[in-house]
């Protein structure tokens, strides 16, 4: 089959909202369009003369396993050197009525505050105890940032160069190594709703300093050796097995369009669905959505 990732062109948002665990990827998402009649500027420059700001922190998380190893639902030892992603147009939103992903059909924006450059950054970079990376900062009015939407898109420079996202280290099993280099160019845009983890985000006080999370599971497109086989995490996980058959020598060095090439049709349609449901705010959810928020 022949799957092309697209850039789309008008946003809808959906998401599941939910509060605990991440439901599977192959939920079905229902779309909705954001509205910003009432929206009011909240860049750096529209709010420098106002008291009533404080200071905002965009990162991005791809958890711990990511920096520590995981095992994937086939049992291969997973371990990333680097997983670069490129952010484009990360936002946050104050929303009223407060935006539920899995009840509101629209997005309305009372306040924005967006990260105004393209970002690509290393999620397995840090040791253990690393806090969520840093894309930047911007001066925002206060109040509430309970939603957020970003953009993945391929980076124009840097090490990620050409790749949306890029997963470079080593897989073992059974005694053998896989050294991987996959290269990905989807582009995908996000919406999602309030973080959902075991504390709030984005509550900002004038003066103060408060932080929102674009989150990446990529257990998702692995799965979790530690859960049960049939947890939805690994029934709608590709796994790596696919990936290493691929390998040759103990090296695999894929870009997308090998990958549609040489993975079978199901796998590759699997590998699809999995990587555009990487997207979360901790464990709350994304949905994938048309066009670029503004």
């Amino acid at each position: 089959m022949k799957h092309q990732f697209i850039a789309a062109i008008s946003l809808s948002i959906i998401a599941s909202g939910v509060v605990g665990a991440c439901a599977a990827p192959d939920e079905p998402q229902a779309e909705t369009t954001p509205t910003e009649e009432s929206a009011t500027d909240a860049t750096a420059e529209a709010e420098a003369e106002s008291d009533d700001v404080g200071t905002l922190e965009l990162r991005a998380n791809g958890e711990d396993f990511v920096r520590q190893g995981f095992v994937s639902k086939d049992g291969w030892n997973i371990a990333f050197d680097h997983l670069y992603v490129n952010l484009v147009d990360v936002t946050a939103y104050q929303t009223d009525p407060p935006f539920d992903p899995d009840t509101s059909d629209e997005l309305k924006a009372q306040t924005t505050a967006a990260l105004g450059q393209n970002v690509t950054v290393d999620l397995a970079e840090g040791d253990d105890s690393a806090e969520p990376i840093l894309l930047g900062t911007v001066s925002a009015p206060a109040g509430q940032y309970n939603a957020l939407s970003w953009k993945m898109a391929p980076a124009e420079d840097g090490p990620a160069a050409g790749s949306t996202l890029m997963l470079v280290g080593a897989a073992q099993k059974d005694g053998e190594t896989v050294n991987f280099n996959i290269r990905l160019d989807p582009v995908y845009t996000y919406a999602c709703g309030e973080f959902v983890g075991d504390e709030r985000k984005g509550i900002l006080t004038a003066g103060d300093t408060s932080d929102v999370e674009a989150t990446f599971h990529f257990d998702h497109i692995f799965g979790d050796g530690d859960a049960p086989a049939d947890d939805s995490i690994n029934t709608g996980a590709l796994g790596f097995e696919p990936l290493a058959a691929l390998a040759s020598d103990g090296q695999l060095d894929v870009d997308m369009a090998t990958l549609e090439e040489q993975l079978s049709a199901e796998d590759y349609a699997l590998l699809e669905k999995t990587v555009s449901g990487l997207a979360h705010v901790g464990e709350g959810h994304c949905s994938q959505v048309e066009g670029t928020p503004s």
